[in-house]
């Protein structure tokens, strides 16, 4: 059997506790998945007998089986193997000690465990939130997901942090439903682009979050899981302690890190648990290229869909006179300049009323639910456009929009983040 036939099939037989990894790299390529016997799950979601799951480029896969199965991969994969140590039975073992904590919650009508998971980049935070996630939800659970990993975002598009209610598991080949999200705008790929506003919005997320578990007795037994970027050192280490504070968590699982985890074992109270979690060996660092290419991505999907649910956005033309764009922060000023009064960190979240232009070309714009200036920074927000062309002449910009005009507002916030429309 040549490995360069696209037809290639293979069948695989696993034993229990054991796990099929495989990665699909090149855009030409499909790989085709069908469990034929026994029980499989990917990242906690189970799979149907006899259907078929498809795979594009950049997926990587494991799936998991806790009593043994037999599968069918049809397709060229760049990698694959059959892996016998998994660490799944300690990730369980975490499910299980959540969920003894949500029993607990459920009988004295109290707030359930608010975790997060915290660890350097590429080491499957993002993975073991899903599967976290999803065996709650398999236990009837309506847990709620908290992203607060602006580089990737998996709540909505990166340079945002969002909470989603999880009411089902992830399908398995397009992740979380995304119904309702709660999302706020960042507008940069990492924290440390601008500090001060990510704690004002982690802050801002926190709170809302907290009154969403007051009102929903089954959310609020059932608890938080947070997934956090990959910036544990220095400032990146402040904010995950503020982010902890902020959303008062329970329980913190540190991946792959010990040092980070003797940190956070000395400076938090005694009452949060931490635990130290091993990587699974399946997880895979991505080149800067790769993370770069993931983010157009989530982004694409924002406006296009997926290969099984293709959206249709809309193109439009927009006066400049028609709407107010903004960016948060200003350039810096010496402390001799400043008002009496003024801290030198208050311009990082200053709003700047800006002049449309050229340089709004393939920017994101966040389109804000506020009404007012001085709440647009700390308010959530509609959804996103992209600026497709700018007309000077004419004073015109042309965006593209998941829905047809009006626009639900006309405050618009300027991104960092770009995305190239080719379609």
């Amino acid at each position: 059997m040549k490995m360069t036939d696209k037809k290639v099939l293979q069948e695989y037989t696993l034993d229990q506790d054991q796990e099929l990894r495989f990665e699909v790299e090149s855009k030409t390529d499909k790989v085709y998945l069908t469990l034929k016997s026994g029980i499989a799950e990917v990242f906690g979601t189970e799979i149907v007998k006899g259907k078929t799951y498809e795979f594009t480029a950049g997926a990587k896969i494991a799936v998991y089986t806790w009593h043994g199965c037999v599968l069918e991969v049809k397709g060229k994969t760049d990698v694959i193997y059959t892996a016998k140590e998994t660490p799944m039975v300690i990730y369980s073992n975490c499910h299980g000690a959540l969920e003894f904590m949500r029993i607990e919650a459920e009988k004295d009508n109290k707030r359930g465990p608010i975790a997060m998971l915290v660890g350097p980049t590429d080491v499957g935070k993002s993975t073991i939130s899903r599967i976290l996630l999803n065996y709650a939800v398999r236990m009837g659970r309506r847990p709620i997901f908290v992203d607060l990993d602006v580089g990737q975002g998996q709540v909505s598009i990166p340079g945002t942090v969002g909470a989603l209610m999880i009411e089902r598991p992830a399908a398995i080949d397009e992740g979380f439903s995304q119904e309702a999200p709660l999302v706020y705008n960042f507008g940069h790929k990492t924290p440390h682009a601008n500090s001060t506003l990510f704690h004002i919005l982690v802050e801002q997320l926190a709170t809302t979050v907290k009154e969403r578990l007051e009102v929903n007795k089954r959310t609020r037994a059932s608890g938080v899981i947070i997934n956090t970027c990959g910036w544990t050192k220095a400032e990146g280490y402040k904010q995950l302690l503020g982010s902890a504070k902020a959303f008062e968590v329970d329980v913190i699982m540190v991946l792959d890190q010990e040092r980070l985890y003797n940190e956070l074992v000395r400076d938090l109270p005694n009452f949060v648990k931490v635990v130290f979690l091993p990587k699974s060996g399946g997880v895979v660092e991505r080149s800067k290229s790769i993370r770069s290419e993931a983010r157009d991505q989530r982004i694409r999907e924002y406006f296009y869909g997926t290969v099984r649910n293709s959206l249709y956005p809309h193109s439009f033309d927009v006066k400049f006179s028609e709407v107010k764009i903004c960016k948060i922060g200003a350039p810096a000023l010496p402390d001799s300049c400043l008002p009496l009064g003024m801290k030198a960190d208050d311009h990082m979240t200053k709003l700047v009323v800006l002049t449309p232009n050229a340089g709004l070309l393939h920017h994101i714009l966040a389109v804000s639910f506020s009404e007012k200036e001085e709440e647009v920074i700390t308010s959530h927000v509609a959804g996103f456009v992209c600026v497709t062309n700018v007309d000077a002449e004419r004073q015109i910009l042309t965006i593209l929009s998941p829905q047809p005009k009006p626009l639900p507002n006309n405050i618009l916030v300027l991104s960092e983040l770009q995305f190239m429309d080719t379609h």
